[in-house]
């Protein structure tokens, strides 16, 4: 069912989404591209940040442990936000011990506490997505994820731009731990936050909340197509993701300061992930979800010709802040598009293991695949590197008829 796409942004429950969005997506950066550029500043080689996109792990692995957060309900807010209160202040304390890190002393030691903050931020994530799974309608759920993904944005914005504005002006452990002190807010957040308006149960012991969300899945959109949508999630956003692990160690070399690529990102690159991810939504609603898929999923693959093209003409600041744009529009449509396609495939009983089982496998192109990316790019050069990211959103384009066809609008399962 259609909605005005100005009406459906306007419901109380999209500001918490909001900021609950930002406070999911504040860690994420803290432990890889902010933390690749701390490193890049201590001259730490290529090869190794690019390595520590497997520091990323726990991202592409929470599946493990989300039926935990399904299965039990902590003692105090609900489900959702009581778990959400609880990996908040762990990660406002594992943020704060960034500030005793030596980079080219010990990479082990940073590796650990950037290791323990992924950990604690993807079960934020896992309670998060199952909050906003929960708490919207069907018709609500491309504004919720619009809003869900500003405030990621504006999260990541947050670490990745004005962190290391601050990082020209103060050592980096002291602004990790200002960023801890921003961490600690985002509890206030959640406390305040609307209480969760429970559509199901959980399930009755830990052995439902690990085998019954896999086989409801695979049981209601059948065995094939099931398998087919898991085969997209994997690949749709891998040559994005290529970009994302590089981005900030490419603006450097190519002779960028800290303070221009936080300086744009914050400004002009706020505002144009903004404009993407609510335009992002309202498309969504007015075209469903499949068309959707195709048009962001264009845009996010020609967006990194604008890396392309920055490479040939080398340090050039317009063309830096059109590729900052760029990358920042269509990474907010995108994900936009992406994060409503995750949320219609859940059954709202098993919303944090479905959600986290989906996310997961995108996390696996996002962290664990592009691993190499760092070497790549020092053996072929940064332009032939960003074809190749193009190359690589095809095969999430070739899935897409299989499950997605243009001229079907609807939602793709029924979820119950």
């Amino acid at each position: 069912m259609k909605i005005s796409p100005i009406k459906v942004f306007l419901n109380p429950k999209m500001a918490s989404l909001m900021l609950l969005g930002l406070a999911s997506g504040f860690p994420y950066f803290l432990t890889s591209r902010t933390l690749q550029a701390w490193m890049t500043v201590e001259q730490v080689d290529l090869a190794s940040i690019g390595l520590f996109s497997l520091v990323a792990l726990p991202y592409s692995l929470k599946f493990l442990w989300s039926p935990l957060l399904d299965r039990y309900v902590p003692p105090f807010l609900d489900r959702r936000r009581g778990w959400l209160l609880l990996t908040q202040i762990g990660l406002t304390v594992a943020i704060a011990l960034m500030a005793f890190q030596q980079p080219r002393q010990s990479l082990q030691l940073l590796a650990i506490n950037a290791l323990f903050i992924a950990f604690l931020s993807a079960s934020q994530d896992i309670a998060f997505d199952a909050y906003r799974t929960d708490i919207l309608e069907q018709r609500e759920m491309g504004a919720g994820a619009a809003i869900a993904v500003l405030g990621y944005r504006i999260g990541l914005l947050i670490t990745g731009a004005v962190a290391l504005i601050l990082a020209d002006r103060m050592p980096w452990q002291t602004v990790y731990l200002c960023l801890a002190g921003i961490m600690a807010l985002c509890i206030i957040v959640t406390i305040l936050a609307p209480k969760q308006n429970l559509k199901a149960h959980p399930p009755a012991s830990l052995r439902e909340a690990i085998i019954l969300p896999f086989n409801e899945f695979f049981h209601r959109s059948g065995f094939l197509k099931a398998s087919l949508i898991l085969l997209f999630i994997f690949f749709y956003r891998f040559g994005d993701a290529l970009i994302n692990n590089m981005a900030t160690p490419f603006l450097l070399q190519t002779g960028f300061t800290q303070q221009d690529i936080g300086a744009i990102q914050g400004g002009m690159g706020l505002l144009a992930t903004i404009v993407g991810s609510l335009l992002g939504g309202a498309i969504l609603s007015q075209w469903g979800i499949n068309r959707s898929l195709w048009i962001f999923g264009g845009l996010q693959a020609l967006s990194n010709l604008a890396y392309w093209g920055l490479s040939l003409v080398g340090k050039n600041y317009p063309a830096m802040i059109l590729t900052i744009n760029i990358e920042n529009f269509c990474g907010g449509i995108a994900t936009a598009g992406f994060v409503a396609f995750l949320m219609s495939l859940c059954n709202p009983r098993f919303s944090a293991t479905q959600f986290a089982l989906l996310s997961s496998l995108m996390a696996v192109s996002r962290d664990i695949l592009v691993a190499p990316a760092g070497a790549i790019a020092t053996q072929i050069g940064w332009p032939l590197f960003f074809l190749l990211s193009i190359v690589a959103a095809v095969p999430g384009f070739i899935l897409l008829p299989f499950f997605a066809p243009w001229n079907k609008t609807d939602k793709i399962i029924d979820n119950g």
